[in-house]
């Protein structure tokens, strides 16, 4: 899923430069031919807290302007799944199993 301008993302890093932790939410408010993002990030007022150029591998999209709607959890996974090493999507695979065989 391709970022886009007015989408709403989630960080995947801290960016302790940024006073900024992994979970804060943004808004693409730029893009750059580098493949870069500008992300401006922003308190319950809506008072600027920080914009940023962002890596999409930094951040995944959370909501879609284009639709107008929270993108569903499991395309969440799947993108944040793609930004990892095969390794550790093995691991994610694996603790999903052990999931499944365990009664709720």
């Amino acid at each position: 899923m391709k970022p886009e301008l007015l989408d709403v993302v989630e960080l995947l890093v801290d960016l302790p430069e940024a006073a900024l932790q992994a979970g804060a939410l943004g808004t693409i408010v730029e893009t750059y031919d580098n493949h870069a993002y500008e992300v401006e990030f922003a308190d319950a007022e809506g008072a600027t807290l920080a914009l940023q150029a962002l890596e999409p591998e930094q951040f995944v999209v959370v909501w879609k302007n284009s639709t107008k709607a929270w993108v569903p959890l499991v395309d969440r996974l799947a993108a944040l799944l793609q930004t990892l090493p095969e390794d550790r999507q093995q691991q994610v695979l694996n603790f999903a199993r052990s999931l499944h065989k365990t009664p709720a």
